[in-house]
């Protein structure tokens, strides 16, 4: 037992002494900004005339901050949003990305768990400074392209606010 404290109190000790270099800060996606992309991308739905769509923005874990889901719009919509943005999220890329491994026949990416992996184009990660902070989905606007340049479209108004 006294080893286990022993190397416990040493531990504790070490980072007393590193002090900041024990915690390094990075930045953080908001509700209010998850609430933002929300609006720029509805904004960019009508301007494109989108005959519907849902949008879920999530943090860099992939866990949702907010959702919405336009009039108009299939009811799966708003599960398939939340998934590409978590994969985005998750992986740190767009999940065209991983649409088109899929279709260029590596199938077996399609066994990945549902709740971690959606290979649909429309979810783009969201990055500040160089960190993936979150990112976003879309789904059920005109088309597969159509969704994902919603998603840019409300990154790229949401980052020109800050």
């Amino acid at each position: 037992m006294r080893h286990i404290l022993f190397v416990t109190a040493s531990c504790f000790a070490v980072a007393l002494a590193h002090g900041a270099d024990a915690i390094a800060p990075k930045p953080v996606l908001t509700l209010e900004g998850a609430k933002q992309l929300i609006s720029a991308a509805a904004s960019e739905a009508r301007r494109l005339s989108a005959p519907g769509g849902a949008i879920a923005v999530v943090d860099d874990g992939g866990h949702m901050l907010a959702a919405e889901r336009w009039d108009n719009t299939f009811a799966a919509s708003a599960a398939i949003s939340l998934g590409k943005a978590r994969t985005s999220a998750l992986f740190r890329k767009p999940t065209k990305l991983f649409e088109d491994i899929v279709n260029k026949g590596r199938t077996a990416m399609a066994a990945l768990p549902e709740s971690l992996f959606t290979p649909l184009q429309g979810g783009v990660p969201i990055e500040v400074d160089g960190k993936v902070v979150g990112a976003v989905g879309v789904s059920g606007a005109a088309s597969a392209q159509q969704d994902e340049d919603i998603a840019v479209a409300a990154i790229a108004a949401w980052k020109a606010m800050k």
